[in-house]
């Protein structure tokens, strides 16, 4: 990429140099196309590139120089043939996934499973409703959720085909965003009376949270109201909110954010470790399920401006 707010090209680049032992070179096969490389090229997101040309792509999957399969977060941009990464960032794949999905599950894993466990400290027995549920992230989140012993998962979304296909993944009751708002406030209320929310796990932020606030909020002078963790992870529905402060007053309602940003170095460091590993065997048993759409690497125009209506994550293939 040449400058911010253009579309990545094809073409020649340096080979990255490993510059200590701590670097190593990936020979890379897979890459995904996310919200966050997309951000980042846009030049809105908080981490940029110091210089350009630059490679995109923060993270990857591929073979180290004595053939070992791991991911990686990268130092270099990893949507290339060679991608440069510290070893602690290295995860190994095991033998047997596909590169493709070992490359495209960790930015949702790190959606999901961080917000669910860290974030919103995630036990069994909880009820969780995951709003955005739609969403590659999302479909994520459904099924960990469920593997996580809530007792109850919710899911909402706009998109109905991808909705009826989420009771399969593990959600116990869906509710549609593209009714009007008194319909899906009326439906939320429903469900946190019959099953009271502890947690939602957020991708949408905007109105559908403002309802879901709605829908916690107590009911005045009528003693302790059931507390709830509202865990956002995304805004596509919008970057602000109303919040009017009788809210957080009329219930005890958390709000917290989750991003790298959010997540300490040890939580990190557990991801890599141990959360990650144990979803790419979950993945490789057939209990994580995602779609993926791949596309070649000289092909990284049209993997780039790819719209997804079916919940899938595009990945780039070298």
């Amino acid at each position: 990429m040449h400058q911010y707010g253009t579309t990545p090209v094809y073409g020649d680049f340096p080979e990255p140099v490993s510059q200590n032992d701590n670097q190593v070179i990936i020979h890379l096969k897979a890459a995904s196309v996310k919200n966050l490389d997309k951000g980042r090229a846009s030049g809105r997101h908080y981490s940029g590139f110091s210089e350009f040309p630059a490679v995109v792509g923060v993270d990857g999957a591929g073979f180290l120089e004595d053939g070992s399969a791991v991911y990686a977060l990268g130092i270099t941009g990893m949507i290339a043939e060679r991608g440069l990464a510290k070893k602690e960032n290295c995860v190994p794949v095991p033998a047997g996934l596909d590169m493709a999905l070992a490359a495209a599950l960790p930015n949702m894993v790190l959606g999901a499973a961080m917000a669910l466990k860290f974030r919103a400290g995630m036990e069994p027995g909880k009820v969780v409703l995951i709003n955005g549920a739609t969403g590659v992230t999302g479909k994520i989140a459904v099924q960990l959720a469920k593997y996580y012993g809530a007792s109850k998962v919710i899911a909402t979304g706009r998109n109905q085909e991808i909705l009826e296909t989420l009771p399969a993944l593990g959600a116990d009751r869906v509710i549609s965003l593209k009714q009007d708002d008194t319909a899906i406030l009326a439906e939320l209320k429903e469900v946190h009376s019959v099953s009271p929310i502890d947690i939602v796990i957020d991708y949408l932020w905007g109105r559908p949270v403002e309802l879901i606030l709605t829908a916690l909020k107590g009911g005045g002078m009528h003693g302790y109201h059931h507390p709830a963790k509202v865990v956002t992870v995304g805004a596509m529905a919008g970057e602000t909110i109303n919040l009017p402060s009788g809210f957080l007053r009329s219930a005890p309602i958390e709000i917290c954010g989750s991003g790298f940003g959010s997540l300490s170095e040890d939580m990190l460091h557990k991801f890599h470790a141990e959360i990650l590993p144990e979803m790419y065997q979950l993945a490789l048993d057939g209990r994580l399920k995602t779609d993926l759409v791949e596309f070649p690497l000289s092909q990284i125009q049209d993997a780039w401006h790819y719209e997804d209506k079916k919940g899938s994550r595009v990945v780039v293939m070298m």
